[in-house]
């Protein structure tokens, strides 16, 4: 498989922003504490207003200090998440297949996580490195008693109809319609999988490769391909 010219450091930039965060708010919090204990054993017989308010900025300190930390660890996941699914397709597909990642279309929402192009179609990507218990009806997810905010079958029909939209038919493509599919692969081993009429393919990463050599639809010339990662890049 070929990987081009398209990069994206969301995740880099995200999970360094918020490892940076939660070690600043963490020497707060360790610089305040050790001041107000110094000041209640050294200063004062008795703890007085100062200490007190000084303890309880520590612990505000505290709190912001796990919100970065659970922030951090979310962005690391999701990047180690796209490494495997990288990792996996470029080990596993010909150089007749080619990988964008990290792909950002101004103008129209937020980062898609990768795109595979081939013989056989488009296929958009979108990525969780989710563990536990998922459930799916349809497009609602949720853990056990908590519903899942962003839909992650929305997101990857989203994108694929972005990436719809910038496939311009008036390109030779021998007179059928490319193939675009959106795909929502889970790369956590630890993830278990409870599906309910998903509106998209769902599949876990083992399963990624042979899903996408296995597709029977109309084949792309290496020319087409190179047509489509042009509209992509100069969307």
């Amino acid at each position: 498989m070929r990987k081009i010219g398209l990069a994206n450091s969301y995740l880099k930039n995200q999970s360094c922003k918020y490892l940076s965060r939660a070690i600043l708010s963490f020497l707060l919090f360790s610089l305040l504490l050790i001041l107000t204990g110094y000041h209640a054993i050294f200063q004062t017989q008795n703890v007085s207003l100062v200490d007190g308010i000084g303890f309880v900025i520590s612990l505000i300190w505290l709190v912001v200090f796990q919100y970065y930390q659970r922030k951090y660890h979310t962005y690391k996941g999701g990047r180690q998440g796209e490494k495997a699914v990288v990792n996996a397709l470029t080990n596993s597909l010909s150089d007749e297949y080619y990988l964008i990642n990290g792909v950002y279309l101004k103008g129209r929402g937020g980062d898609i996580d990768h795109i595979v192009l081939g013989p056989s179609g488009v296929y958009v990507l979108e990525t969780k490195n989710w563990s536990g218990e998922i459930i799916c009806h349809g497009d609602q997810w949720q853990r056990p008693g908590k519903k899942i905010k962003n839909s992650p079958s929305l997101q990857a029909k989203y994108n694929t109809q972005k990436v719809k939209k910038l496939i311009d038919p008036s390109h030779d493509f021998r007179g059928f319609k490319v193939w675009i599919e959106g795909l929502l692969v889970f790369t956590n081993t630890y993830a278990d999988l409870c599906l309910n009429n998903p509106t998209v393919t769902v599949l876990r990463l083992q399963q990624l490769t042979s899903y996408i050599k296995k597709q029977e639809n109309n084949r792309l010339t290496n020319e087409q391909i190179q047509k489509i990662i042009k509209q992509i890049q100069n969307a």
